[in-house]
């Protein structure tokens, strides 16, 4: 998946995220410092792509998702995210613990959704 977000002065920033789904809303993490993290905390409208290649383009499959972030700093709402990621991705845990001394959850809440290719 990659991650969109813009800064106060409205420069996009796209960078790849590990994310998970859960109850409707998608969950990925940043470092609190980090560029994602500064921008949804400027401004919190953010959008998420994921998507399937293929050679074959009659079978290419994806979805945009649009919406608000919120940052998750500590608590069970950051332990319980951490835990759906580590879940999902074994070797985040080792490769990129996530700590709320200097990590943010982020839950991004759909306002709009557009896929294509999935049926």
């Amino acid at each position: 998946a990659r991650v969109a977000t813009a800064g106060p002065g409205g420069m996009p920033h796209v960078v790849p995220v590990c994310h998970v789904l859960a109850g409707g809303k998608l969950y990925f993490a940043s470092g609190h410092d980090g560029r994602k993290a500064l921008n949804l905390a400027a401004n919190p409208r953010v959008a998420l792509a994921v998507d399937l290649y293929t050679e074959d383009w009659a079978h290419l499959k994806g979805v945009l998702v649009q919406g608000r972030a919120r940052l998750v700093r500590r608590g069970p709402a950051f332990r319980r995210i951490r835990s759906l990621l580590y879940r999902k991705y074994p070797q985040y845990a080792r490769e990129a613990a996530l700590a709320s001394s200097d990590s943010v959850a982020v839950e991004l809440t759909p306002t709009r959704v557009f896929a294509w290719g999935i049926k």
